[in-house]
């Protein structure tokens, strides 16, 4: 019988990452989420105004957002001419473009989650958890050097032996 490659019926079947089960429950509940939002400001400020504070939100967020970012690609840059890391700017780069991302989208949750990561005094919050998520992920995957640590693959125990010259 043939079959194709990584077909067989022995073929593993890859499991999906964890944080993939989050992204796909957050995107099933995260419209729920905001048109509840939507409809409890509608009724209680009105239609007309629940979508002029949505404009003025989106306008507001849209300003905002290419503000922040021109500030950090400045920063950045200069960063980068000083020849000093730009860490900070790299990181602050990348939560404007996802605060920029939360702000095109429609609903008032997406825009405070959004001004939370393009915000300059809210930022600083959201660099550190963004830092501390990265350098525990970081740490706990860089083996030792050489790869002859607990931590490298296919590390099975410690090998005892002597050095000669």
């Amino acid at each position: 019988m043939n079959h194709p490659i990584g077909s067989t019926p022995y073929a593993r079947r890859q499991r999906r990452p964890r944080w993939l089960n989050f992204v796909l429950i957050g995107l099933v509940v995260a419209p729920i989420i905001e048109i509840a939002v939507l409809v409890a400001v509608g009724k209680t400020i009105g239609v007309a105004w629940t979508l002029l504070a949505l404009l003025t939100l989106t306008v507001l967020g849209t300003w905002l957002m290419r503000r922040e970012g021109a500030r950090t690609w400045k920063a950045l840059r200069e960063a980068s001419q000083t020849g000093r890391m730009p860490s900070h700017e790299i990181a602050d780069g990348a939560l404007v473009l996802i605060g920029g991302a939360f702000l095109l989208l429609p609903g008032f949750v997406s825009d405070l989650i959004g001004l939370f990561f393009v915000l300059p005094f809210t930022r600083v919050f959201a660099r550190q958890v963004l830092e501390a998520f990265i350098a525990s992920r970081v740490l706990v995957r860089v083996p030792f050097p050489g790869g002859d640590g607990p931590t490298s693959p296919g590390a099975q125990g410690t090998i005892r032996g002597e050095v000669v010259d």
